[in-house]
């Protein structure tokens, strides 16, 4: 074998390196850059890439994995940029107005059953502690059974929903209970994708800063659930009728089954969707029998619990508003929550009214005046009435009548303060004389027995003289001498101005104000004409005072509330102080008295009642108004029918009203009085009057005294007219009426009221106690030492003179011409019984 090196194939004499021939001998020495196409010069020592070919057809529209990857991740990037600039943008914002919005919840003395609810918002907010768990159970059953284990975003319901409403397919549910929460609280119910974003930020923070059962108690709360009510405590008073706690398991899924469709599937105003409905139902209960929430035996036993009848959103229509109104107007009032607070919503209040003896005042006024009127009388349009009620032992307001209908009139009658109480006054002149030992001019203690002259249009007398009034009767009868219990059974004016003189104007204001009726009540004036009721006191302030005659002379504050809290949070009512106004004696002696005028005075159709009563008719001036007060042992209870255009609201003559010539006071107030007492107290035990009445001693008749000029008490210096003049002029007035007038309510019938019933008068049995002192009237305590301590208004109370609340202008004097000329109204007020 040759020891030569093998030699390569090429030229020879060229090798390559190391002694090897190269295999290319081109490659053993550079050359030029072979030139390109296009004037460049190749890259020296590289292979060209082939060119890609160019995408053509239907490929160019398919991504490449290129993009595809680029664009995930961009997406993945845009996405937890949103979120977490969204995350820090949207804030949990304030609720809106809607959402917060409540109903004042009014309610009767028992807590729970509603009167009234007002506001346009027909919600009542509740803790979620006063929701039975079976109803909480029902609602997630039909809403977001896995409500407590979830987070607060369901994803692919949020997007299915948010394609669909970017897509137009209209709305999608699908929510949890915390974004329907959001959404019903915090935002509103427009579909867009801006709203939902805001919904989607505010969960996922509510969620971290809220309890699940916070967030489900603002559910329950805020959700619509048809027949205007928001909120669950509202749509069970709307579908059944009661509280939230009072539902049973049945009716708690019916109402859960309502958030789905709320008036698709109210079976009483759309029977037609009853199929759909009661299948809705029995989801709801298949859903709490899965999560065992409720038991099979129990699911099996269940039928369908159809809800109550649909009422009208009338919210303050009948009696509802003048009672929210009385109400609200005690608070204020009382300063206990002022009106704009109150008008926020949401509070619950207890009233003192009781279902019962409401709906009888109701019913009798409906039977006794209203039914008695007439479209084919003029009159009849006039016709207004009014009716309060309160129990003397508590000083509760029980029942309240406030006119035909609130939404029609919206005046209440039994609060307002611009009608004349008549004669319903008097017997605070009376009560005011036995309270303070006043005596007559003459310086005889005025008692029941006490005579006083009674003839027409008689000149009061005061200390110094007469006082130029001269006061008419009813129907200007003469009564001669006549006792204080005869005259108030008649209403006598002439009497009753006398007494009040010889009371002093003063001490029978401050009477009145210590029994009960307010000190700024209109025309409530210190002068004799006091005791004719001029005075526009309302209806509820006389059943007031006149509750203080029936608890013996114990006055308290009268109330309207005794319970208002909002959100469990109770607030404080003031306290009710009971005080005597009078002495229990003068108390009771007037009660007395006015036991006469029921049982034979203007006042016998109050008898009706079938119970022991005491009253007494008024009529006001030019019968505008025509009242009856009166009291049994357990009611005070005060009814008036007023005249009123409806059109110009002035005030109205009620003649041939009720298909009657005069209106008065033992009519329909009286008839109305009796049929609710009847009613208001049927069941109870028939109580008696307990008095401790003084009727003081029996006077002989100065008329039938051989010393009639000189004992009789009311023929004073300064008395015009003759006595013997008098009495003939009544022998000649008996004769062409045929028989003696009687001066009642019921003009023309020529015999008494006894002789009209059939028998004689009842009076009460006076008790052992001793009679008044009969000391000279004074006016100060310390002239009156046997007054009973306690009596008299504090002194930073009672007026500085007289004539202090008297208009600008009034003489004692006056008559109702003089006052109609100088254009005022009259002050002597009216001058029927």
């Amino acid at each position: 074998m040759s020891d030569e090196p093998q030699q390569h194939g090429g030229d020879p004499g060229q090798q390559g390196s190391g002694g090897w021939a190269p295999r290319d001998p081109s490659a053993a020495s550079p050359t030029a850059d072979t030139p390109h196409p296009n004037g460049t010069q190749a890259t020296k020592g590289r292979t060209k890439r082939p060119k890609r070919p160019k995408r053509t057809g239907w490929r160019r529209a398919v991504p490449t994995w290129r993009m595809v990857l680029g664009g995930v991740l961009l997406l993945a990037l845009l996405l937890v940029g949103g979120f977490i600039a969204g995350y820090q943008i949207v804030d949990i914002p304030a609720a809106n107005a809607s959402a917060t919005a409540q109903s004042n919840v009014y309610l009767y003395a028992d807590g729970k059953t509603v009167i009234a609810r007002d506001g346009e918002i027909n919600r009542e907010n509740i803790p979620l502690r006063r929701i039975p768990r079976t109803i909480q159970h029902a609602v997630l059953a039909a809403e977001d059974r896995d409500f407590y284990s979830e987070d607060a975003i369901d994803i692919k319901a949020t997007l299915r929903a948010g394609w669909n409403t970017v897509t137009g397919k209209g709305r999608q549910g699908g929510s949890t209970i915390t974004q329907q929460f959001v959404k019903n609280y915090y935002l509103g119910q427009e579909q867009t994708v801006v709203r939902k974003a805001k919904e989607f930020f505010i969960s996922i923070k509510l969620d971290r800063e809220q309890s699940k059962d916070e967030i489900l108690e603002g559910y329950l709360n805020t959700s619509y659930f048809g027949r205007n009510a928001y909120g669950i405590q509202a749509a069970s008073h709307a579908y059944y009728g009661k509280d939230v706690e009072d539902l049973d398991a049945g009716e708690g899924a019916y109402l859960a089954s309502l958030l789905n469709a709320p008036s698709s599937y109210d079976v009483v105003t759309h029977p037609e969707n009853k199929k759909a409905a009661l299948a809705r139902w029995k989801y709801v209960l298949d859903g709490m029998v899965k999560h065992h929430w409720l038991t099979e035996a129990d699911r099996d036993a269940m039928t369908f619990p159809v809800p109550g009848k649909a009422k009208p959103a009338t919210a303050l229509s009948g009696q509802r508003g003048y009672i929210v109104h009385a109400v609200d107007d005690y608070l204020a009032q009382n300063k206990i929550i002022d009106e704009k607070t109150l008008a926020t919503g949401g509070y619950r209040i207890t009233t003192t009214l009781q279902k019962k003896k409401q709906d009888a005042l109701v019913e009798a006024v409906e039977d006794n005046v209203l039914a008695k009127t007439s479209t084919d009388r003029e009159a009849d349009r006039n016709v207004r009435a009014g009716g309060a009620s309160v129990d003397p032992a508590t000083g509760h307001v029980v029942a309240l009548y406030g006119g035909i209908d609130y939404t029609k009139q919206f005046v209440n009658n039994a609060t307002r303060r611009d009608y004349q109480v008549g004669s319903t006054f008097k017997p605070f002149v009376l009560a005011a004389a036995l309270a303070n030992g006043s005596t007559t001019q003459k310086d005889r203690p005025i008692t029941p027995n006490t005579h006083y002259n009674g003839d027409n249009e008689r000149t009061v007398q005061a200390a110094t003289g007469p006082t130029d009034y001269s006061p008419a009767n009813e129907d200007d009868v003469d009564y001669g001498s006549i006792t204080v219990r005869e005259a108030t059974d008649k209403s006598v004016n002439a009497v009753y101005a006398q007494m009040a003189q010889d009371v002093g104007p003063d001490e029978v204001k401050n009477t009145a104000i210590a029994l009960g009726i307010p000190r700024d009540t209109p025309d409530l004036t210190a002068s004799p004409s006091i005791a004719l009721g001029p005075a526009t006191a309302s209806v509820l302030d006389m059943a007031s005072a006149y509750a203080t005659l029936a608890d013996h002379g114990r006055q308290r504050p009268r109330t309207l509330v005794t319970k208002i809290s909002k959100n469990a949070t109770v607030l404080a009512v003031p306290k009710r102080t009971t005080r005597r106004a009078i002495p229990r004696e003068a108390a009771d002696t007037t009660t007395s008295v006015l036991r006469s005028v029921v049982d034979g005075g203007t006042g016998t159709a109050a008898s009706a009642a079938g119970r022991p009563a005491a009253g007494k008719t008024g009529t006001a001036e030019e019968d505008k108004a025509a009242w009856f007060a009166g009291y049994t042992p357990e009611l005070a209870t005060v009814v008036a029918v007023m005249g009123q255009d409806p059109g110009t609201g002035v005030q109205k003559p009620l003649y041939g009203a009720l298909g009657l010539a005069r209106m008065n006071g033992g009519g329909a107030p009286a008839q109305t009085w009796a049929a609710y007492t009847r009613a208001a107290l049927e069941g109870s035990e028939v109580r008696g009057f307990d008095l401790e009445a003084d009727e003081g001693p029996e006077e002989p008749d100065p008329d039938e005294s051989a010393e009639g000029e000189d004992t009789e008490d009311t023929e004073e210096a300064g008395d015009t007219g003759d006595r013997q003049e008098r009495r003939e002029r009544r022998e000649r007035r008996e004769r062409e009426d045929g028989g003696q007038r009687d001066g009642t309510d019921e003009p023309g019938t020529g015999e008494t009221r006894q002789e009209r019933d059939g028998g004689t008068r009842t009076q009460d049995t006076p008790s052992a106690a001793s009679p008044a002192a009969g000391n000279p009237r004074t006016a100060t305590p310390a002239d009156a030492p046997s007054r009973a301590p306690g009596l008299r208004e504090p002194a930073a109370l009672r007026p500085g003179g007289e004539h202090e609340d008297r208009e600008p202008g009034d003489q004692p004097g006056d008559r109702p011409a003089d006052r109609q000329e100088r254009g005022g109204q009259d002050p002597h007020g009216p001058t029927r019984p």
